[in-house]
């Protein structure tokens, strides 16, 4: 496996940091590849696993853990493997559905051996979280997902995303800022897209970015289709609480809030918020708001 690292001094200068200044990255070791991650709030507080999606990386979640270490959380947020500050297999052939969720699983179990464990997810950090819960549920206290799903390529998708998928699997030139820009529903300073487009020093770094969309389940044969489909059939029997809260403005995902509500035997009898004035990438519209959700959503359902 031929790996890359993005060069430190792309991330010298990360803006919009000024209520969270320290944003140095950690690394952990999963299957001989680097994982980095950023670590706020108390060590011995109730550990919350922010999970990033496709094209972004744990910068997207720097509002959110803000909020989270005031409150006294311990906020966590991995690089997934292939994006941020983590190692890059250069070749997309290098990942897989079932590696990325093996990837934050020793992660998040055997190199920091989380437990009573929060997890948000969103875009593929829910694609991911979401197995990692029903795989592993007593490491888990509850769950907050956001703008997810978990396919199984027995229902269509919806055509923006198809749209989606064509753009970032044959571009000639990607831009991952403008990308992120797409899904936000208010403009991103040049030096925030600026942050977006860092890991990517060239096309050679972008293998995870172009590997992704095409592990999303799209047909009942995918590989991934049995684990998800045995993911679901799991949730919907956990007791662990299970909040919705997704964006008004995400035609992406948006069709998967009621589903996730009526399914998830976890969201019964919650309140679950919408978060208005947010797309795909809420975290960058409306990051105060849901990091405010998180708290609240911990201290209402109590310790693990």
């Amino acid at each position: 496996m031929r790996i890359l690292r993005t060069p430190d001094e792309r991330f010298a200068v990360l803006p919009d940091l000024a209520a969270l200044p320290d944003f140095a990255a950690r690394y952990a070791d999963v299957g001989g590849l680097r994982m980095a991650y950023v670590e706020a709030g108390p060590a011995d507080g109730p550990p919350v696993l922010l999970l990033h999606g496709e094209p972004s990386w744990s910068f997207l979640y720097r509002r959110v853990i803000d909020v989270l270490a005031a409150a006294g959380l311990r906020a966590i947020a991995p690089d997934l493997i292939g994006f941020g500050r983590s190692d890059k297999p250069a070749d997309a052939a290098e990942h897989s559905y079932a590696r990325h969720v093996e990837w934050v699983r020793a992660f998040a179990f055997d190199a920091l051996d989380l437990r009573a464990v929060t997890l948000v997810g969103q875009d593929w950090g829910g694609l991911i979280g979401l197995r990692l819960v029903a795989e592993h549920p007593e490491r888990f206290a509850r769950v907050v997902a956001s703008n997810t799903g978990l396919p199984t390529g027995d229902q269509a998708l919806p055509p923006v995303w198809w749209r989606f998928r064509e753009a970032v699997t044959t571009a000639p030139v990607l831009s991952v800022s403008r990308l992120v820009q797409a899904g936000c529903q208010t403009p991103l300073s040049d030096a925030v897209l600026a942050a977006y487009d860092a890991p990517f020093p060239d096309e050679s770094y972008l293998a995870a970015v172009r590997a992704m969309p095409l592990l999303v389940p799209t047909s009942p044969d995918d590989p991934a289709a049995p684990a998800n489909r045995a993911a679901w059939q799991r949730l919907s029997t956990l007791d662990i609480p299970f909040l919705v809260a997704f964006s008004d403005g995400d035609p992406i995902t948006g069709g998967m809030a009621p589903v996730l509500k009526r399914a998830m035997a976890g969201a019964a009898g919650l309140d679950h918020p919408t978060i208005h004035g947010a797309g795909h990438f809420l975290q960058e519209d409306a990051g105060d708001r849901l990091g405010e959700v998180i708290v609240d959503f911990v201290a209402a359902s109590g310790p693990a």
